[in-house]
């Protein structure tokens, strides 16, 4: 335990504890996606972690947690677990209003460990670096480099199917109906969501062959550790009741397959594959429409594309999210005030 300059202190803790902070719902700690959620950072380090050091940090004022840094290190330099691969974005999990005293006390902490930069890769405007580093620069006086590094796509999910098919253009409003219809046309359709573990475990195998097999870079990209990690981070994520595997069939067969994640009334689309015999249906595409009828049924709010910006993301109504690279350099006096 390491006292900072005010009241608040720095615990060093173990993914146990995280579970246990995330368990505790009146904590007040903002977990802003899924990606900062124990069971992803636990699963990310197993299988990516070897290369680094880690340190999960608690920042405590007066016995309270105001915030947990969740950091691998290298050499002089701290991330948040994750990696550009398979995470999205990334953040810090902070009490709201408890910024200023979480960054002040975090960043003496581990410039007093030899740590003299944060590198921080994909941070949404949202984010809670984003709001201080940025919104609030006036407030501290370490050295910050950021810009844009990629996009993330987000659907506003409005009342109803038809408010929707309303939203798109005349042109993708009939290219929507038309699919849909054509796929009707081939045969019986069902459209079907599972979230229980066994069931997610079941449907992995289906979920690993259509992603293969639907296009060549996403064969390429699932190596073995990959694999191992989707494989185990399906299991954690459908324990901590946040992982959905959609299904689409066709004549009672499966066609096409998508992994989501539904977390603060938010549906994240993850990762997707289809069976190549029926490309010439649009099954990948339909899947996803489908999912996004489901989401409104169930009065989401949104439809997150996650990063890339993939043409159909737009044709499908989605709005470009800015994404960023932070580089924060912590002054090298930890005895002048940072902030």
């Amino acid at each position: 335990m390491k006292k900072g300059k005010s009241d608040c202190y720095v615990v060093e803790e173990n993914f146990s504890s995280l579970y246990s902070y995330y368990k505790n719902k009146d904590s007040g700690l903002r977990w802003s996606s899924v990606f900062v959620l124990p069971g992803w950072l636990e699963t990310w380090w197993q299988e990516f972690g070897s290369d680094f050091d880690l340190i999960i940090l608690t920042i405590k004022d007066k016995n309270s947690v105001i915030g947990i840094a969740p950091l691998k290190i290298r050499e002089n330099t701290a991330s948040i677990i994750g990696s550009s691969d398979v995470s999205d974005f990334v953040d810090f999990i902070v009490l709201s209003g408890k910024e200023r005293e979480f960054f002040s006390c975090l960043l003496e902490y581990l410039l007093n460990k030899g740590i003299s930069c944060l590198d921080i890769k994909h941070v949404h405007p949202e984010s809670s670096i984003y709001q201080f580093f940025v919104d609030e620069e006036k407030n501290h006086r370490c050295e910050v480099n950021c810009k844009q590094d990629d996009v993330s796509l987000e659907l506003d999910l409005p009342a109803s199917w038809d408010d929707y098919l309303a939203s798109l253009s005349g042109k993708q409003r009939h290219e929507v109906r038309r699919k849909i219809r054509r796929l009707k046309e081939a045969g019986s359709i069902k459209y079907s969501t599972v979230s229980e573990s066994n069931d997610v475990k079941h449907l992995i195998n289906t979920f690993f062959w259509m992603f293969t097999e639907s296009r060549e870079d996403k064969e390429r990209f699932l190596t073995t550790n990959r694999e191992s990690f989707f494989r185990s981070m399906a299991s954690k994520m459908a324990e901590q009741g946040v992982l959905q595997i959609g299904l689409l069939e066709l004549n009672e067969k499966p066609v096409s397959i998508i992994l989501t994640f539904d977390y603060q009334n938010k549906i994240y689309l993850y990762n997707s594959g289809y069976d190549p015999k029926y490309r010439h249906l649009s099954v990948g595409l339909l899947s996803k429409i489908f999912c996004i009828k489901e989401s409104i049924e169930k009065n989401k709010t949104t439809f997150d594309f996650l990063k890339g910006n993939e043409t159909y993301k737009y044709r499908l109504g989605a709005k470009e999210v800015p994404l960023y690279h932070f580089q924060i350099t912590i002054p090298k006096n930890i005895n002048s005030k940072i902030f």
